[in-house]
């Protein structure tokens, strides 16, 4: 008991919603690449070699390994490397995505290791704010999830570490990154992943988890997805642009402008319609800083000043928060979903997932909603987590029921359950 509670305390810190910006660390062995081309877009400055991107991208299928490496963490309770892969952007171009694969000491059992693919939350933009800059910020997130007998799949998401602006809030594209590294795992014979995958993401990371959960079976049908827990997913993104220019994460709603603009272009999503000229020149930020810095440089700005219109009362961009909030998809995920929230979330109002779980209910979603009284955006993380472990192990155990277990905390959550509409 004593060391799951360690491991409890010390998941808190790296699953955090507003990381600070990553540095670059963790040995760098020898590089392993799926083909051979005769250029390199040179690595971000700043960011090992590793993050170089091939030129051309090497052809293949979304999900194709392109090369990894091992790195060295000393308190990880198995193996770790960081890779490149094939993904496919908005847009319908190849693009590289990065991100790190876990697994654990040992023998994996037969069929390899069940897979958990975690989506991370809100790091920031900057090719500098990637997860896999720093190897050693996956120990705490793997380790209850290693011992627990998982393979980990974490990508670092399009445009973090890679060419192009981080298309943050994004949903098709959050998506397929957390599905295709499942996809590059199983092609590393040093990892042997099985198909079999249950996807977990929070906060920003809950948002891309609901999205995966939505393209899985068509994006990869040769993988078998068991089930989707997003912890405060992000919704109602046509309601909350107000309340959040009055919070300490203002940042957000240019980290959307920007993002959204960088995955649909200039023409579905122009900036110049939502941002003042002032608004425009200030996203240079997103660019450079991370999260925590961001919210520093942005605590005394008035971000009234710097939009132009409200997202929600311009057509094209109406239409892009519709598309990219999980509450207005026409049909459920095939897979049970499992929907957490502190009751005292300070940055996704609780109220947003009740209105989430409304809306998938009524598409015939088979769900459950587990409210952390009293526990905020990134504190519900630890009174959930054997909760939460518990649920991923019924799924993978194969139990026909969506609704295995009586979550405990403590505290001891409000739960809301949907059986498919009812």
């Amino acid at each position: 008991m004593a060391r799951r509670t360690v491991l409890i305390t010390a998941v808190i810190s790296c699953l955090a919603v507003v990381a600070v910006a990553c540095s670059s660390s963790g040995g760098s062995a020898s590089t392993t690449t799926t083909a051979r081309t005769t250029a390199t877009i040179a690595a971000p400055a700043g960011l090992p070699d590793f993050y170089g991107v091939p030129d051309p991208l090497p052809s293949g299928a979304h999900g194709d390994l392109i090369k990894s490496e091992p790195v060295t963490t000393d308190g990880l309770h198995g193996s770790l490397w960081r890779v490149m892969y094939l993904s496919e952007s908005v847009q319908g171009d190849p693009i590289a995505v990065t991100g790190m694969v876990a697994v654990p000491s040992g023998t994996a059992p037969e069929g390899g290791w069940p897979v958990i693919s975690w989506a991370h939350g809100t790091t920031g933009i900057a090719d500098s704010c990637a997860p896999s800059l720093d190897p050693s910020g996956i120990d705490r997130l793997a380790n209850a999830l290693l011992d627990a007998g998982y393979a980990v799949t974490a990508t670092d998401y399009e445009g973090q570490g890679t060419p192009g602006r981080h298309p943050y809030i994004a949903g098709v594209s959050e998506g397929r990154g957390v599905v295709d590294i499942v996809t590059a795992a199983r092609q590393m014979p040093e990892v042997d992943a099985s198909a079999r995958y249950v996807i977990w993401g929070h906060s920003q990371g809950g948002h891309a988890a609901v999205f995966a959960g939505h393209i899985a079976a068509d994006w990869a049908p040769d993988l078998q997805l068991l089930g989707v827990v997003a912890g405060a997913p992000p919704s109602q993104l046509l309601l909350i642009n107000a309340a959040l220019q009055q919070s300490p994460f203002k940042y957000y709603v240019a980290m959307a402008a920007a993002g959204l603009n960088a995955a649909y272009g200039d023409t579905a999503a122009p900036l110049d319609q939502v941002l003042t000229p002032a608004g425009i020149t200030w996203l240079a930020n997103v660019d450079r800083k991370c999260a925590g810095d961001l919210r520093t440089i942005a605590a005394d700005l008035d971000f009234s000043t710097l939009q132009k219109a409200d997202p929600a009362t311009v057509p094209a961009w109406n239409q892009l928060l519709k598309e990219n909030d999980p509450g207005t998809f026409t049909q459920p995920i095939p897979q049970p979903l499992l929907i957490i929230h502190g009751g005292a979330d300070e940055q996704i109002p609780v109220a947003s997932s009740q209105l989430l779980f409304g809306q998938l209910c009524s598409i015939g979603q088979v769900e459950q909603r587990w409210v952390y009284p009293d526990q905020s955006h990134a504190g519900v993380i630890a009174p959930s987590l054997n909760d939460m472990l518990a649920w991923i192990g019924q799924r993978f155990a194969g139990n026909p029921n969506p609704f295995p277990i009586t979550p405990t905390g403590p505290p001891v959550p409000e739960v809301q359950t949907c059986n498919g509409g009812t």
